[in-house]
C-alpha cells in the first residue's frame, strides 16, 4: 500500500530557493498591471512545493519571474529571489544564461512543444551535457543513454535515435524529465507536467518524479491545478489567487485544516469517487478572478467569498502564521474550519430502483471501426501482416432517457472513435446503432435533419469548435436556423434563453469567442448543442482542459440541464472522478473492446475488472489520509494493428493467471443483475484481491501522524 503523499525530506536549514516579497508587473497600453504581488516562499533540498490555483492566478508568472524569463513587457517590480544564496535578480543576462539549464531547469506542460521535432531525442539530451557539463561527444552520448535508462525508458538505444513524433506523450514527458535532470540541477520547475496525460500515464510519471528526486535531492516548484496530484506528490503547498498567496503550509495541514475560504472552495470543487450527482452538487466558487486593472481595494477574494464582511472589503489582510508553518491571508481564518460546507449545495438523495428507468434512447450493437492501412508505392505490394487498424472492435452499449453513460479508458483505447461513429462523423465498419427505435446511417451525410437534430456533440477544445469570426449569438443561433423550426424573428430570443440556461449573461450574444474564458466558451458550446433540443448529447472530454472550479460549474450545469430537459448524455473522459459524479452507468473500454459495464456505484465498488482496478489505483485523490494500493500499468496500450491474442489486456494485467489469458478470449461474468465483467478470473477471487484498493487512515486524536 502507498500513500498519496510523500515523506517530508530531510532538509538543510538553508533553503535552495528563497523568494521574498516578489512582485511582477506587465506594462501595457492601459498602464502597468500588477500580476503578482508580495509573494514569498521557500523550497528546501529534496522538497516538492506545490503551487495551486485557478487559471489566471499567476502561477506561471511566478515561475517565469523566478528564472528571469518574463515576456518583454513583464518586469520584477520588487522582492528578491535567492538560489542557494545567489541573488538571481542581480545577475546580468549573460550570467543568467549560465544558470539556465545547469542550476535551474524546467519541465513544461506540452512535451511535444518543448522538444525539437527535427533532432533525434538522444542528441537533444547529449547537447545539454556538452553545453553545461563540458562533455565530449562520446561522453555526452553515454550520459544521454544513462538518463533515458534512469527515467525507465525501455531500449534507450532505440529511443535515442527516434524523433519526437515517434514517441507517445508519456514517453516525451520522460524525455523532458531526463533532459532536465541531466545537469543535476539545484531547482527543477514543473509547470503542469501531467495535465495532458491520461490517469495511468500520469501515475507512472508522478512515481518516476518522486523516485528520481529522492535520488537527486533536487528542490522542485510544482505548478498545477490538480489538487489530487499535490496531495500525492508534494510536501508543502501554496494556494495562489489573483497574484497573491492565500494560504501556505504542509500538505496534510492545508488539506485537512483549511484556513482560507478559497482553499475550502477549491477542494470542494473536486469530484469524489464515493459520491455522485444524486448525493450532492459540487461546490463552485461564484464569479471569476478579477482583472488586473480592476483589483478590489480590500481582500482580493472578498467579491467571491461567502463569508466576507465589510471590513474584508475595506482592509487588505496581512498574512498570519495561524499554526506552526501554516500561513493564511484571511482575517477570519478562525471561522473557516467550522464551515466545511460553506460553498456546498447538498441535494436530497434520489431513490433508484433495481431496473433501468426511462425509455431506450441509443442501442449500439457490436459497433466496430477498422481503418485500412495504406502503403506507399511498391512497398505496399510486399507488406505482410495485418492491413487494418481496429480502433473500435465490437462495442455494445445502451443509453436510456435522462441517463448518462460514462465511457472511461486510457488515451488511444477507442473512446472518441466510438463516439464519432455514433455521431456519424466517422463511418462505422460494421454493427448497428438504433436511436429511439430508428436505425442510424453510418455517415452523417446520409442522416435526415430530424436525426441530426437529435444527436449533438460537445468537443474537448471549444476554440476548435467555435467559429472565431462569428459572434456567440450567431454560433448558438446557427443550429436553430439549420436544424430547428424556430422562426427567424424568434431566434434572438431563443439565443438569450439558451445563454441564461447555461448561466451566461444575455449580453454575451454580441461577443466574439476570443473575448471569453475557456469555461465560458465551453458553456457556449453546450448552449449551441442544446439549441437543437437533442435527445442524445455526446460530451467528449468537455472539461479536461479546464481548472477545477470551472469543471465543477460545468458538471453541475450538465446535471441541472439533464434534470430539466431529460437529455441523455454519452460522457467520455479519462477523469474517473468526473465520470463517477455525472454518470448513471459506466462502460470501461480498452484497446477497442468493452471490459466492464454496469451502474456507476457498482463499477466503482469491488469486484472490478483488473483494468478498472488499475485506473482507480492511478486516480490522484485530494486527501492525504487516503492510502491506495499501488498498481501501475507498465508500457503503453498495445498497437491496435497488432492486437495481443487471448485477453488483449494480458500484456499489462497485474493479475494474469497463466497461459489461458494469453490464448483464450475471456467470457462475460455477471457480478450483479446489470453489472458485468469480461475476465478469466472468477468474480469471488477478484473480490478478494481488490478488497483494500482504497483505505482511509486518519491519525488517532492526540497521536502523531504516520509517515506519508
Amino acid at each position: 500500500m502507498m500513500s498519496n503523499g510523500v515523506a517530508p525530506p530531510s532538509q538543510s536549514t538553508e533553503p535552495v530557493l528563497q523568494v521574498t516579497d516578489l512582485s511582477v508587473v506587465y506594462n501595457t497600453e492601459k498602464g502597468p498591471l500588477p500580476a503578482v504581488r508580495h509573494v514569498s516562499l521557500r523550497i528546501g533540498q529534496g522538497e516538492i512545493y506545490g503551487l495551486v490555483g485557478e487559471s489566471g492566478s499567476g502561477k506561471t508568472t511566478v515561475a517565469r519571474a523566478v528564472v528571469r524569463y518574463l515576456p518583454a513587457n513583464g518586469a520584477v517590480s520588487g522582492g528578491s529571489v535567492l538560489l542557494n544564496k545567489l541573488d538571481l535578480m542581480g545577475l546580468s543576462p549573460v550570467q543568467m544564461r549560465r544558470v539556465w539549464g545547469s542550476q535551474i531547469t524546467m519541465v513544461h506542460q506540452d512535451p511535444s512543444a518543448a522538444v525539437n521535432p527535427s533532432i533525434p531525442i538522444g542528441e537533444q539530451i547529449a547537447e545539454v551535457a556538452r553545453v553545461h557539463l563540458g562533455m565530449d561527444r562520446r561522453q555526452a552520448r553515454e550520459k544521454a543513454l544513462q538518463m533515458l535508462n534512469q527515467v525507465g525508458m525501455s531500449d534507450p538505444e532505440a529511443v535515442a535515435g527516434r524523433y519526437a513524433h515517434q514517441l507517445s506523450g508519456g514517453m516525451l514527458q520522460r524525455v523532458l524529465i531526463a533532459t532536465a535532470l541531466t545537469t543535476n540541477p539545484q531547482l527543477l520547475i514543473m509547470d503542469e507536467p501531467t495535465t495532458a496525460l491520461d490517469v495511468t500515464t500520469e501515475a507512472v510519471i508522478l512515481d518516476l518524479v518522486h523516485d528520481l528526486l529522492e535520488q537527486y535531492q533536487t528542490a522542485v516548484l510544482y505548478i498545477t491545478h490538480n489538487l489530487g496530484v499535490v496531495a500525492r506528490i508534494a510536501t508543502r503547498v501554496g494556494v495562489l489567487y489573483a497574484g497573491e498567496l492565500m494560504e501556505e503550509g504542509a500538505v496534510p495541514d492545508v488539506f485537512k485544516r483549511k484556513l482560507h475560504p478559497y482553499t475550502l472552495g477549491l477542494l470542494g470543487c473536486v469530484p469524489r469517487v464515493d459520491i455522485s450527482k444524486h448525493d450532492v452538487e459540487l461546490n463552485t466558487i461564484p464569479g471569476s478572478i478579477p482583472p488586473l486593472d480592476g483589483l478590489p481595494s480590500g481582500c482580493i477574494f472578498a467579491p467571491r467569498c461567502p463569508m466576507a464582511e465589510d471590513a474584508c472589503r475595506l482592509e487588505h489582510p496581512t498574512q498570519v502564521e495561524a499554526e506552526p508553518g501554516h500561513l493564511t491571508a484571511c482575517r477570519r481564518w478562525q471561522a473557516v474550519p467550522r464551515l466545511p460546507d460553506l460553498f456546498a449545495a447538498p441535494q436530497s438523495e434520489i431513490e433508484r430502483g433495481e431496473t433501468p428507468e426511462g425509455s431506450l434512447v441509443l442501442d449500439a450493437r457490436n459497433v466496430a471501426k477498422h481503418f485500412k492501412l495504406r502503403g506507399m508505392g511498391v512497398a505496399a505490394l510486399w507488406r505482410r501482416g495485418p492491413s487494418e487498424l481496429r480502433a473500435v472492435d465490437d462495442i455494445s452499449i445502451r443509453v436510456r432517457k435522462g441517463h448518462t453513460m460514462g465511457i472511461v479508458g486510457e488515451s488511444g483505447c477507442g473512446k472518441t472513435t466510438f463516439a464519432r461513429c455514433v455521431a456519424g462523423l466517422v463511418e462505422a465498419s460494421c454493427g448497428e446503432m438504433i436511436l429511439e427505435g430508428e436505425p442510424l446511417a453510418y455517415s452523417v451525410a446520409h442522416r435526415p435533419l430530424s436525426v441530426l437534430r437529435k444527436i449533438q456533440m460537445v468537443f474537448q477544445n471549444p476554440d476548435a469548435s467555435l467559429n472565431p469570426q462569428l459572434s456567440v449569438g450567431a454560433c448558438i443561433g446557427r443550429p436553430l436556423i439549420m436544424l430547428g423550426d424556430t422562426p427567424r424573428n424568434q431566434v434572438g430570443q431563443r439565443v438569450r434563453d439558451l445563454l441564461r440556461a447555461v448561466n451566461l449573461p444575455e449580453a454575451y450574444a454580441d461577443r466574439l469567442p476570443h473575448e471569453l474564458s475557456g469555461g465560458e466558451k465551453q458553456r457556449v458550446a453546450i448552449a449551441r448543442a442544446l439549441a437543437a433540443n437533442p435527445t442524445l448529447m455526446i460530451c467528449d472530454e468537455p472539461i479536461s482542459s479546464l481548472d477545477v472550479s470551472v469543471q465543477a460549474s460545468l458538471m453541475n450545469l450538465l446535471v441541472r440541464l439533464q434534470g430539466a430537459q431529460g437529455t441523455s448524455y454519452l460522457f467520455i473522459s479519462h477523469d474517473l472522478a468526473a465520470v463517477r459524479h455525472v454518470s448513471d452507468w459506466i462502460a470501461v473500454v480498452y484497446l477497442g473492446r468493452l471490459w466492464e459495464v454496469g451502474p456507476a456505484e457498482e463499477v466503482f465498488s469491488p469486484p472490478f475488472h483488473p483494468y478498472t482496478e488499475a485506473l482507480l489505483s492511478a486516480l490522484p485523490i485530494p486527501d492525504p489520509d487516503v492510502r491506495q494500493k499501488r498498481i501501475r500499468l507498465l508500457g503503453s496500450v498495445p498497437s491496435a494493428v497488432h492486437i495481443p491474442p487471448g485477453c488483449r489486456f494480458h500484456t499489462r494485467c497485474p493479475h494474469k493467471i497463466g497461459a489461458v489469458c494469453e490464448t483464450e478470449e475471456p467470457a462475460w461474468q455477471n457480478v450483479a443483475r446489470y453489472h458485468s465483467i469480461c475476465c478469466h478470473i472468477p468474480v469471488d477471487e477478484l473480490c478478494d484481491l481488490q478488497r483494500h484498493l482504497l483505505r482511509v487512515e486518519r491519525p488517532a486524536p492526540g497521536g502523531k501522524e504516520g509517515e506519508r
